[in-house]
């Protein structure tokens, strides 16, 4: 009896779709917008460069490229069958929700569909009792706790971008927000979630009780950045609001004291529910944007929060001030109202904005580090400046040693753009050496594709696509992001000797 002929086997998923500038042949574009179009509604389906446009990137504004088609579903149906469309025509889908991903994340490819969940923007219910909200991709984050507000309960994570940006696009990067040290990223706040993947079956990962049979395949989803499955609903956590918040304003004359008084809070046993950290740059930023009251004086200032009973806040709140007088504080500024707790934090959440005021363009960092080493990161960002002739300002979750410099530039002067990147690599590179990660909450996207070959070993990068296989085997959800090829890392091997380190250098840029 003769051998059975061995196996052909395709080219691996994440080789074959790594290039996220490729580009379908006419006739198989033609072929798969109509098949789109005989399933989606009219006006859902968006396929001339004039509609695609406004998709061509998302909030990291660097890199653009165009899809073959947007699709506009409005029920979990029509999701269903616009993945098994481009399964059935072999092209890429990357899902999008409000588009204010800062890494790439949600960037078009080339030759795939961009699979818009924004028209899933619905809260189908809230339970008061069980104080759960289920939710729909596209509902905004803030609409959560808008929704919650008359049961006096509120979702906790609440990124800087909470008033435009998606549920869906939360789980897909886990984002955190000013008080996730004390209640958690997305992966601790969201209970369920349904989902498709691309052959269009409906998964479910979680559950509404206090444990799940079998393995929590839910925290693997969380943070995937759309690479295993598309994301339809999911339920929640509510939490009650406080009684009562206030907030410390400490200044600092000098960062590295500024960065040690966070370690110091944290050994001391006190969780904030805040714990944020602005250097002189930015506040000098920020404050005449938001006009929050922040000392323009001091090199750097700490926002510590305390929330829950008034008793526990007048406690904590004297702990955290005798913290930080004997770290250096050389002033301390207790909110006195709710009013300018609230001004405290708009300050905070204004940075990014308030770095487009002074500066033509910024790329925002966003990696993580042990918080013992904030210090030791500012010392070596300022040097950083020096190098590349470029100013920094910098804003950190100082409490769980989440960065994010703003690098300042003009991508209009020919090589700045170019230095900033490397800036910002170094930045990185600095996180992994530090014992942190090249990222916290805005994930890697294409931003940072080229820093995983820093952090991780090819045997390591080889187990993250044996996940995404037995997730998604053709490897056409979101392809090109997040994991580099091995190929990609060898290559960006001899660049970084170099100095070279755009991620994808091909694509147009501003």
């Amino acid at each position: 009896m003769n051998a059975p002929e061995p196996a052909v086997h395709p080219a691996e998923p994440e080789q074959r779709w790594s290039d996220v500038t490729a580009t379908l042949e006419p006739q198989r574009r033609d072929a798969l917008v109509a098949a789109l179009t005989s399933i989606l509604p009219m006006g859902a389906l968006l396929s001339r460069t004039e509609q695609t446009r406004p998709y061509e990137c998302d909030g990291l504004s660097a890199f653009r490229q165009l899809p073959v088609a947007v699709c506009l579903p409005d029920t979990e149906a029509q999701v269903q069958q616009v993945l098994r469309i481009c399964r059935e025509h072999d092209v890429p889908v990357v899902a999008r929700g409000a588009g204010t991903s800062l890494s790439g994340g949600s960037m078009p490819h080339g030759a795939g569909v961009v699979l818009s969940l924004a028209r899933l923007n619905s809260i189908l219910s809230i339970d008061p009792v069980g104080r759960t909200a289920r939710v729909q991709p596209g509902v905004r984050n803030l609409a959560i706790s808008e929704a919650a507000a008359p049961h006096n309960l509120y979702y906790a994570p609440d990124p800087s971008s909470q008033i435009a940006c998606s549920i869906g696009g939360n789980i897909a990067e886990n984002s955190g927000g000013v008080h996730c040290l004390k209640y958690g990223l997305t992966v601790h706040n969201v209970l369920r979630i349904r989902g498709l993947t691309i052959e269009g079956e409906i998964v479910e990962f979680g559950s509404a009780a206090l444990d799940a049979p079998g393995l929590d395949l839910m925290a693997l989803v969380i943070g995937s950045e759309g690479m295993l499955v598309v994301v339809t609903e999911a339920l929640v956590k509510l939490v009650p609001k406080p009684q009562l918040a206030r907030v410390v304003m400490a200044s600092f004359d000098d960062v590295v004291k500024a960065g040690d008084a966070v370690a110091a809070i944290i050994g001391a046993g006190i969780i904030p529910a805040g714990l944020e950290m602005m250097d002189r740059k930015a506040t000098a930023a920020v404050e005449p944007f938001v006009k929050a009251g922040y000392d323009l004086q001091a090199e750097a200032i700490l926002l510590a929060e305390s929330d829950g009973t008034p008793e526990e806040v007048e406690e904590e709140i004297a702990r955290m001030q005798q913290v930080l007088r004997d770290a250096g504080a050389t002033q301390l500024v207790v909110s006195g109202s709710e009013a300018e707790r609230l001004r405290f934090w708009s300050g905070r959440k204004n940075a990014f904005p308030a770095a487009g005021r002074v500066s033509p363009d910024y790329y925002c960092m966003d990696g993580t580090i042990p918080r013992k080493n904030l210090g030791r990161m500012l010392s070596a960002i300022a040097e950083m400046e020096r190098t590349y002739s470029m100013r920094c300002m910098n804003v950190f979750h100082a409490g769980d040693g989440n960065l994010h410099p703003l690098i300042l530039f003009d991508a209009n002067q020919p090589g700045e753009w170019e230095r900033a990147d490397r800036f910002g690599a170094d930045i990185l590179e600095l996180c992994v050496e530090l014992g942190g990660t090249v990222t916290g909450e805005h994930g890697v996207g294409i931003e940072k594709i080229n820093s995983m070959c820093v952090q991780f070993s090819p045997a390591e990068r080889a187990a993250f696509f044996s996940v995404k296989r037995a997730f998604d085997p053709p490897g056409l959800l979101n392809p090109g992001k997040a994991i580099p090829t091995l190929a990609r890392c060898a290559e960006y091997g001899k660049m970084h000797v170099h100095g070279g380190r755009i991620a994808f250098p091909e694509l147009p840029r501003f």
